[in-house]
Parts: C-alpha cells; structure tokens; sequence
C-alpha cells in the first residue's frame, strides 16, 4: 500500500506568504490617554505593540532556527492571553502555532490554528484549500484517525469540486479504519472506472483489492484482486501465487491438478521448487505423459542424486517409470496412432496427441488431438478442449488458442484455467496505462 507524504506546512505559509512580518499599529506618538481609541480605531491588519514585542520576527526566527519552541510557544500565549485581541491578531498567532505545532509534533495545536485560519475569511479560496487538505493529511498521516481524516478529505473534495486528489486515501482510510465492506465497495467503483476508460487499474488499487479479501476472507475476492495484478502487471510471484490459490477453491476439481502444473511451470518457472517438480512428474506419469514426466524429475534433480530420506523409493520409482517411458515413446509413439484411430472415444488420440506436444512436435500433436475431439470424448469432454486450447498456445498459435479458449466455462477450475491462458498469452509487452493515482 502506498504512504502519503505529508508536505511540510511552513514551507506552505512561505510560499503564499504568511510568514511575513505581521505591520505592527505605530503608535509611539499616540498620547497615553488615546491609546484605547487608537486601538479601537487601528487598521485592519496591524498588531499592537505590545504584541509585536512577543513575535518580532527578528527575536522568534532565531528561536525557530534554534528549535527553541518552548519558547516560541511561551511568547504567543502571553500575547494571546491580552484583552480584545483583533481577528487579524488571532490570524497572525494562528499562523505562527502552525510553524511552533509543527516543529514540536503537535498536530492539535497544528490542526486547531489550521481550522481557525481556515474560519477566519482572510485565506483566497486556492490556500483554504490547501490548508483543508493538509488537515486531512495530518489527521491520516500523523494522527492516525481515520474518521476525521474522512470529513476533511470529503470537504476537500465538496468545496474544490476535485474528488480524485484525495480518492485513493479515502478508501484507504476505510479500511484503515475496519470498514471493509466499504473499501471494497469504493475499489470495485475506481476498478470498474478503469474498466470503462480503456485503462488498467493502478497496482496499489488492486493490491488493496487483495488485502480486503484477505480480511473479509472472501477467497473470490482476493483470486480477483491477484488476477487482475496478473492480467495488468504480470510476475511469477503473482502467477504461483494466483494458481496455488486457485487450487484451494472449494469448487476445485482435482483432475486437472496437472492442468494446473502445466501453467505453472510456463508462466512462474522460477518459482517452481522440487515438491512442484515431483507432483507434476508423479500426475504426468501416471496419465501417461512419460516425457512430460522425466521433463519435470529431471528438473527436480538436475544431478540426477535424489537425496536419502523416507521418500527416496517412491521418488525412484517415479524417475525409473517416467525414463523407461520416456525412451519408449521416443522409439515407439507412433505405433501407437492405428489403435487410437480406431477407438470409438477420443481420448487415446487427445492424449497421444499432448504426448507429441511434450516431444516438442506442435503440428502433429495439435492434429492428433483434434481428431480425438472431433471423434467424441465421452468424459469430461471440455477437459480435452481445454488441453488443445494450450496446446495450441505453446505452439504460438495465440489467435486460435485464444478463440478456443473462450469457449471453455465451468466453476470447477477449468474456466479459471482457460481464462488463465488467455491472460497470459495477452500479457502486457510495456507498463500498461493505469487510472491516474493521487501523489
């Protein structure tokens, strides 16, 4: 998630100038009995004397430079403290409780002078808008209460009529602050307006997404959120994360486990450890797909030394089983193409047919699997379609795997499996445009 960084407001008053040197009422020649008139009666935007003396510039700016805020804040409650203070009076010690809250951590002090320069009429519309936004950012920020930091970002946006600047901490407030519910309301909003502008969703945006579902323990919701990040800003963490997970539905049909495998060795190879290496040796072995088989136990062990232990046997025998047939499908596969021919179910030549895909012979695989699917697959006959669909997406045929692809349904992991493919046969080349975020 990202951080807001929350811009120092001194550097705010320098820039509009409010850290000018308040004009102070000359009234050195004013005799001592019309001192109160004169006072009465002073321009709008001076201070008096007396309270000039507290805040000359000349004796604070080397208290502040010496961080000496005690001091500075000492100074502006014995002037606040005399009778009758004028509102520009009140404005100038606001500004200045602004620099001392700063310097000391004080955010109520910080925030209080803020809202009061904000009530006081003397800000243009551009700095009380600024000065809104600095206390929805204090209180985001520094304070760490969300509820408030909501009204003031809410009032930013009503009073600026920009409802953007602040969009992406306001949901982030939501669900700073437990509101789950309503976080995932705003980030499906920002993630279907995305949609809607041709743009993809930021990053931040969806891993929020995620984070939500992770809390709600709305598995369907965070398989969205890593979908998405695979679909627009593709890793292989994100990849063996979105598989792994997919795995875990309830919905899940564990047939198509090597289905699964199969994905994950292409779009997250580096991530792929030994136990993914053995599981797919094992499910490959036992279809019947001996290469695919020594493929994988060859990268479990590439030395070739499988290590003592309790698993050592069976992890043996897998290696012996998926070599021997490894060796025979070389010599002996299309023997094996007249029997299948003559089968009335399809399957034997859809699963010879993935056999010459693994041999790397694309045309020939991809034909032989057609004709099963055209014969008729008695069992799970979309499982075959699925096959040939990445198939074809191995062998570069991107247009017709795609076209196939899109075909394939079902909540059982096969739909999830088929729109997979697609995404990762359409992944980005470039960072792809994203819905603009606030800084």
């Amino acid at each position: 998630m990202s951080h807001i960084r929350l811009a120092r407001i001194s550097l705010i008053l320098a820039a509009i100038g409010l850290n000018a040197a308040p004009a102070m009422l000359g009234m050195n020649m004013v005799h001592a009995q019309d001192k109160e008139k004169a006072a009465a009666e002073a321009p709008k935007d001076t201070v008096r004397p007396e309270i000039f003396k507290l805040i000359d510039p000349k004796e604070v700016k080397p208290l502040l430079d010496a961080k000496n805020y005690a001091e500075v804040k000492t100074r502006i409650d014995t002037a606040a403290a005399m009778p009758n203070l004028t509102p520009y009076e009140t404005f100038v010690l606001n500004q200045m409780r602004v620099q001392v809250g700063q310097g000391m951590g004080d955010n109520a002090m910080t925030i209080a002078a803020l809202e009061s320069m904000i009530d006081s009429g003397r800000l243009t519309q551009d700095v009380k808008l600024r000065f809104i936004d600095a206390i929805g950012t204090i209180y985001y920020s520094n304070v760490k209460d969300y509820d408030k930091a909501l009204v003031w970002f809410d009032r930013y946006g009503k009073e600026s009529g920009d409802t953007t600047k602040q969009r992406q901490f306001i949901i982030r407030s939501y669900y700073l602050k437990d509101d789950f519910a309503s976080a995932k309301t705003e980030v499906l909003k920002d993630i279907e307006a995305a949609k809607q502008a041709g743009t993809a969703p930021t990053k931040d945006t969806l891993n929020l997404l995620g984070n939500i579902g992770l809390k709600l323990k709305d598995t369907d919701l965070y398989l969205s959120a890593v979908e998405g990040l695979v679909r627009y800003y593709p890793s292989e963490d994100y990849w063996f994360d979105l598989l792994n997970r997919t795995r875990g539905k309830k919905t899940y049909a564990q047939r198509l486990d090597l289905d699964m495998a199969r994905l994950k060795m292409v779009a997250a190879p580096s991530k792929m450890e030994t136990e993914d290496y053995l599981e797919q040796a094992e499910l490959a072995s036992l279809g019947g797909f001996f290469t695919e088989a020594k493929i994988a136990i060859d990268k479990a062990y590439p030395n070739g030394n499988i290590p003592a232990g309790k698993d050592k046997a069976a992890i043996t025998k897998i290696r012996d089983t998926a070599t021997r047939g490894a060796a025979d499908d070389a010599k002996n596969i299309d023997s094996g193409i007249a029997s299948a021919q003559k089968s009335k179910d399809g399957i034997g030549l859809v699963n010879l047919g993935y056999n010459y895909i693994t041999l790397g012979q694309f045309d020939k695989g991809i034909d032989l699997m057609k004709q099963g699917i055209a014969k008729g697959v008695a069992k799970n006959p979309e499982d075959a379609k699925l096959r040939l669909g990445y198939a074809l997406a191995m062998a570069g045929k991107k247009d017709e795997s795609i076209k196939l692809l899109e075909t394939i349904k079902g909540d059982d992991g096969r739909g999830d499996l088929a729109r997979f493919w697609i995404i990762y046969q359409n992944k980005p080349a470039a960072a792809p445009a994203q819905a603009p975020a606030a800084k």
